[in-house]
Protein backbone atom coordinates (compact mmCIF):
# COMPACT_ATOMS: atom_id res chain seq x y z
CA UNK A 1 0.00 0.00 0.00
CA UNK A 2 1.61 3.51 -1.02
CA UNK A 3 -1.00 5.51 -0.50
CA UNK A 4 -0.99 8.76 1.11
CA UNK A 5 -3.68 10.96 0.17
CA UNK A 6 -6.79 9.68 1.87
CA UNK A 7 -9.75 10.11 -0.30
CA UNK A 8 -11.75 12.63 2.68
CA UNK A 9 -15.40 11.43 3.56
CA UNK A 10 -18.22 13.45 2.98
CA UNK A 11 -22.24 13.39 2.60
CA UNK A 12 -21.50 12.56 -1.28
CA UNK A 13 -19.22 10.00 -1.00
CA UNK A 14 -20.18 7.78 1.35
CA UNK A 15 -21.42 3.59 0.88
CA UNK A 16 -25.74 3.03 0.91
CA UNK A 17 -27.98 0.89 2.40
CA UNK A 18 -30.40 -0.22 -0.30
CA UNK A 19 -34.23 0.79 0.74
CA UNK A 20 -36.39 -1.67 1.95
CA UNK A 21 -39.34 -3.63 0.82
CA UNK A 22 -42.26 -2.95 2.02
CA UNK A 23 -42.74 -6.70 2.98
CA UNK A 24 -39.53 -6.33 4.76
CA UNK A 25 -38.80 -8.81 7.95
CA UNK A 26 -35.94 -8.93 10.49
CA UNK A 27 -34.49 -11.89 8.89
CA UNK A 28 -32.95 -9.90 5.95
CA UNK A 29 -31.33 -7.43 7.90
CA UNK A 30 -29.03 -9.83 10.03
CA UNK A 31 -28.56 -11.29 13.68
CA UNK A 32 -25.78 -9.52 15.16
CA UNK A 33 -24.13 -10.95 18.17
CA UNK A 34 -22.34 -8.98 20.48
CA UNK A 35 -19.75 -10.62 23.08
CA UNK A 36 -18.47 -8.75 26.15
CA UNK A 37 -19.00 -7.44 29.85
CA UNK A 38 -16.72 -8.82 32.36
CA UNK A 39 -16.98 -7.63 35.54
CA UNK A 40 -17.02 -4.14 35.83
CA UNK A 41 -18.17 -3.00 32.26
CA UNK A 42 -21.15 -4.52 31.52
CA UNK A 43 -22.09 -1.34 30.07
CA UNK A 44 -19.63 -0.95 26.91
CA UNK A 45 -21.61 -4.16 25.40
CA UNK A 46 -25.00 -2.61 26.51
CA UNK A 47 -24.14 0.69 24.46
CA UNK A 48 -22.79 -1.49 21.54
CA UNK A 49 -25.52 -3.57 20.91
CA UNK A 50 -28.28 -0.78 21.63
CA UNK A 51 -26.54 1.63 18.64
CA UNK A 52 -26.79 -1.99 16.76
CA UNK A 53 -30.78 -2.00 16.77
CA UNK A 54 -31.30 1.81 16.60
CA UNK A 55 -28.97 1.47 13.27
CA UNK A 56 -31.21 -1.02 11.62
CA UNK A 57 -29.94 -4.62 12.85
CA UNK A 58 -32.52 -7.32 11.98
CA UNK A 59 -31.80 -8.96 15.62
CA UNK A 60 -29.41 -8.69 18.23
CA UNK A 61 -28.20 -11.10 21.15
CA UNK A 62 -25.72 -10.03 23.58
CA UNK A 63 -23.08 -12.59 25.18
CA UNK A 64 -21.66 -11.74 28.43
CA UNK A 65 -21.65 -12.62 31.93
CA UNK A 66 -24.58 -14.17 33.78
CA UNK A 67 -24.99 -11.68 36.36
CA UNK A 68 -25.65 -8.98 33.88
CA UNK A 69 -28.04 -10.18 31.89
CA UNK A 70 -31.12 -8.78 33.92
CA UNK A 71 -30.11 -5.71 33.70
CA UNK A 72 -29.45 -5.34 29.71
CA UNK A 73 -33.01 -6.91 29.43
CA UNK A 74 -34.46 -4.51 31.93
CA UNK A 75 -32.69 -1.32 29.81
CA UNK A 76 -33.32 -2.60 26.59
CA UNK A 77 -36.03 -5.38 26.33
CA UNK A 78 -35.74 -5.76 21.92
CA UNK A 79 -32.09 -7.57 23.34
CA UNK A 80 -31.53 -11.10 23.69
CA UNK A 81 -29.03 -12.43 26.42
CA UNK A 82 -26.80 -15.12 26.86
CA UNK A 83 -24.97 -15.62 30.28
CA UNK A 84 -22.29 -17.61 29.51
CA UNK A 85 -19.89 -18.98 32.15
CA UNK A 86 -17.91 -20.29 28.99
CA UNK A 87 -17.01 -20.41 25.29
CA UNK A 88 -18.86 -23.22 25.65
CA UNK A 89 -21.95 -22.16 26.18
CA UNK A 90 -21.73 -19.63 23.32
CA UNK A 91 -20.98 -22.25 20.36
CA UNK A 92 -24.43 -22.58 19.21
CA UNK A 93 -25.07 -18.69 19.71
CA UNK A 94 -21.66 -17.57 17.52
CA UNK A 95 -23.01 -20.05 14.86
CA UNK A 96 -26.38 -19.21 14.43
CA UNK A 97 -25.70 -15.33 14.17
CA UNK A 98 -24.19 -13.80 11.15
CA UNK A 99 -21.73 -10.58 12.50
CA UNK A 100 -20.06 -10.47 15.37
CA UNK A 101 -18.90 -7.41 17.91
CA UNK A 102 -16.22 -8.49 20.15
CA UNK A 103 -14.39 -7.59 22.95
CA UNK A 104 -15.95 -4.51 24.77
CA UNK A 105 -15.63 -4.94 28.18
CA UNK A 106 -14.22 -8.34 27.93
CA UNK A 107 -11.42 -7.94 29.69
CA UNK A 108 -7.84 -10.11 29.31
CA UNK A 109 -8.71 -12.94 31.93
CA UNK A 110 -9.41 -16.64 31.36
CA UNK A 111 -12.78 -15.61 30.56
CA UNK A 112 -12.30 -13.67 27.84
CA UNK A 113 -9.53 -15.52 26.36
CA UNK A 114 -11.41 -18.04 26.06
CA UNK A 115 -14.24 -16.75 24.33
CA UNK A 116 -11.72 -14.78 22.27
CA UNK A 117 -10.45 -17.83 21.34
CA UNK A 118 -13.62 -18.91 19.83
CA UNK A 119 -14.77 -15.54 17.92
CA UNK A 120 -11.53 -16.38 16.16
CA UNK A 121 -12.50 -19.51 14.57
CA UNK A 122 -15.65 -17.68 13.52
CA UNK A 123 -16.03 -17.16 9.45
CA UNK A 124 -18.58 -14.48 9.56
CA UNK A 125 -17.58 -11.29 9.42
CA UNK A 126 -16.55 -9.37 12.69
CA UNK A 127 -16.14 -5.88 14.80
CA UNK A 128 -12.90 -6.61 17.31
CA UNK A 129 -12.81 -3.88 19.61
CA UNK A 130 -11.31 -2.83 22.91
CA UNK A 131 -9.89 -5.91 24.43
CA UNK A 132 -9.96 -8.39 21.50
CA UNK A 133 -7.35 -6.02 19.98
CA UNK A 134 -5.56 -5.93 23.19
CA UNK A 135 -5.51 -9.94 23.43
CA UNK A 136 -4.31 -9.70 19.27
CA UNK A 137 -1.60 -7.72 20.13
CA UNK A 138 -0.45 -10.03 23.12
CA UNK A 139 -0.31 -12.82 20.09
CA UNK A 140 -3.30 -14.75 22.07
CA UNK A 141 -5.28 -15.36 19.09
CA UNK A 142 -5.60 -15.11 15.24
CA UNK A 143 -7.54 -12.21 13.61
CA UNK A 144 -10.14 -14.18 11.98
CA UNK A 145 -10.87 -13.50 7.89
CA UNK A 146 -13.47 -10.63 7.49
CA UNK A 147 -12.67 -8.65 10.46
CA UNK A 148 -12.64 -4.79 11.06
CA UNK A 149 -10.47 -4.01 13.88
CA UNK A 150 -11.39 -0.54 15.48
CA UNK A 151 -7.85 0.59 17.34
CA UNK A 152 -7.19 3.63 18.73
CA UNK A 153 -3.99 5.02 19.13
CA UNK A 154 -2.57 3.27 22.18
CA UNK A 155 -4.43 0.02 20.94
CA UNK A 156 -2.73 0.97 17.43
CA UNK A 157 0.88 1.21 19.39
CA UNK A 158 0.41 -2.56 21.10
CA UNK A 159 -1.05 -4.11 17.96
CA UNK A 160 2.84 -2.58 15.89
CA UNK A 161 4.67 -3.20 19.18
CA UNK A 162 5.77 0.41 19.59
CA UNK A 163 5.17 3.71 21.10
CA UNK A 164 1.79 5.99 20.82
CA UNK A 165 4.23 8.94 19.92
CA UNK A 166 5.21 6.76 16.75
CA UNK A 167 1.73 6.20 15.81
CA UNK A 168 0.84 9.82 16.39
CA UNK A 169 3.73 11.11 14.14
CA UNK A 170 2.29 8.78 11.00
CA UNK A 171 -0.72 7.63 11.79
CA UNK A 172 -1.03 6.75 7.94
CA UNK A 173 2.23 4.39 7.72
CA UNK A 174 0.74 3.00 11.25
CA UNK A 175 -2.90 2.05 9.76
CA UNK A 176 -0.97 0.60 6.43
CA UNK A 177 1.55 -1.65 8.91
CA UNK A 178 -1.70 -2.48 10.21
CA UNK A 179 -3.66 -3.36 7.42
CA UNK A 180 -0.41 -5.34 6.02
CA UNK A 181 0.00 -7.42 9.11
CA UNK A 182 -3.45 -8.69 9.39
CA UNK A 183 -5.11 -8.16 6.27
CA UNK A 184 -8.10 -7.09 7.10
CA UNK A 185 -10.35 -3.35 6.96
CA UNK A 186 -8.91 -1.18 10.06
CA UNK A 187 -10.27 1.84 11.78
CA UNK A 188 -7.74 4.34 13.62
CA UNK A 189 -9.45 6.12 15.55
CA UNK A 190 -9.03 10.09 16.61
CA UNK A 191 -9.07 13.19 15.88
CA UNK A 192 -9.01 12.55 11.31
CA UNK A 193 -9.86 8.90 11.96
CA UNK A 194 -8.62 6.65 9.17
CA UNK A 195 -10.07 3.68 7.05
CA UNK A 196 -7.98 1.20 5.17
CA UNK A 197 -8.34 -2.01 3.51
CA UNK A 198 -6.47 -4.56 1.98
CA UNK A 199 -6.83 -3.35 -1.35
CA UNK A 200 -4.88 -0.39 -1.06
CA UNK A 201 -7.42 2.24 -0.34
CA UNK A 202 -7.38 4.69 2.86
CA UNK A 203 -9.79 7.25 3.34
CA UNK A 204 -10.18 10.10 6.45
CA UNK A 205 -12.55 11.46 8.27
CA UNK A 206 -12.00 14.95 9.63
CA UNK A 207 -15.78 15.89 11.27
CA UNK A 208 -16.04 14.75 14.81
CA UNK A 209 -15.56 16.69 18.10
CA UNK A 210 -13.84 17.49 21.21
CA UNK A 211 -16.72 16.38 23.41
CA UNK A 212 -16.40 13.28 22.28
CA UNK A 213 -13.75 12.25 24.10
CA UNK A 214 -15.29 10.25 26.55
CA UNK A 215 -16.30 6.63 27.76
CA UNK A 216 -18.10 4.39 25.10
CA UNK A 217 -17.95 6.09 21.89
CA UNK A 218 -15.53 3.68 20.68
CA UNK A 219 -17.90 0.89 21.93
CA UNK A 220 -21.14 2.69 19.66
CA UNK A 221 -19.04 2.80 16.65
CA UNK A 222 -18.12 -0.77 16.86
CA UNK A 223 -21.84 -1.55 17.06
CA UNK A 224 -22.78 0.65 14.19
CA UNK A 225 -20.37 -0.99 12.16
CA UNK A 226 -21.47 -4.04 12.98
CA UNK A 227 -25.08 -3.13 12.04
CA UNK A 228 -24.36 -1.98 9.02
CA UNK A 229 -22.50 -5.42 7.84
CA UNK A 230 -25.60 -7.09 8.86
CA UNK A 231 -27.51 -5.17 6.54
CA UNK A 232 -24.96 -6.38 3.70
CA UNK A 233 -22.73 -3.48 3.63
CA UNK A 234 -18.96 -5.14 2.75
CA UNK A 235 -16.64 -4.75 6.47
CA UNK A 236 -14.61 -1.88 4.58
CA UNK A 237 -17.79 0.06 3.60
CA UNK A 238 -19.75 -0.23 6.82
CA UNK A 239 -16.54 1.22 8.39
CA UNK A 240 -17.51 4.30 5.95
CA UNK A 241 -20.35 4.82 6.85
CA UNK A 242 -20.26 3.95 10.39
CA UNK A 243 -17.38 6.15 11.15
CA UNK A 244 -18.81 9.06 8.97
CA UNK A 245 -22.09 9.03 11.10
CA UNK A 246 -20.30 8.45 14.68
CA UNK A 247 -17.99 11.58 13.91
CA UNK A 248 -21.20 14.12 11.97
CA UNK A 249 -23.43 13.05 14.94
CA UNK A 250 -20.74 13.89 17.87
CA UNK A 251 -19.59 17.00 15.87
CA UNK A 252 -23.48 18.21 15.82
CA UNK A 253 -23.78 17.17 19.68
CA UNK A 254 -20.88 18.44 20.56
CA UNK A 255 -21.43 22.49 19.77
CA UNK A 256 -23.72 22.16 23.18
CA UNK A 257 -19.68 21.71 24.69
CA UNK A 258 -18.22 19.24 27.25
CA UNK A 259 -20.75 16.64 29.41
CA UNK A 260 -21.85 14.56 25.97
CA UNK A 261 -22.67 11.06 26.56
CA UNK A 262 -22.32 8.11 24.12
CA UNK A 263 -25.66 7.28 24.19
CA UNK A 264 -26.71 11.01 23.22
CA UNK A 265 -25.88 10.09 19.90
CA UNK A 266 -28.12 7.36 19.37
CA UNK A 267 -31.32 9.49 17.97
CA UNK A 268 -28.72 11.51 15.73
CA UNK A 269 -26.95 8.69 14.33
CA UNK A 270 -30.48 7.41 13.48
CA UNK A 271 -31.57 10.92 12.14
CA UNK A 272 -28.68 10.91 9.92
CA UNK A 273 -28.46 7.09 8.29
CA UNK A 274 -32.34 8.07 7.38
CA UNK A 275 -30.99 11.29 5.67
CA UNK A 276 -28.41 9.34 3.77
CA UNK A 277 -29.95 5.95 3.20
CA UNK A 278 -33.42 6.31 2.97
CA UNK A 279 -35.22 3.13 4.82
CA UNK A 280 -38.52 3.41 1.42
CA UNK A 281 -37.73 4.48 -2.00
Amino acid sequence: MTSLHPIELNAHNLPVLAPRALNAHKGQFGHLLVVGGDYGTAGAPLLAANMALRAGAGMVSVATRVEHCQGFLAYCPELMCLGVNSANQLINLANKSSVQVVGMGLGQGAWGQSIISLMSNLLTPQVWDADALNLLAKQQVTAPKNVVLTPHLGEAARLLNCDIATIAQNKITAIQNIVRHYQCTVVLKGRGTLIADPQGNLYICNKGHPAMAGAGFGDILAGLIGALIAQHLTPTQAALLAVWLHAKAGEILGQQGRGLLASDLFPIIRQLLEEQCPCLN
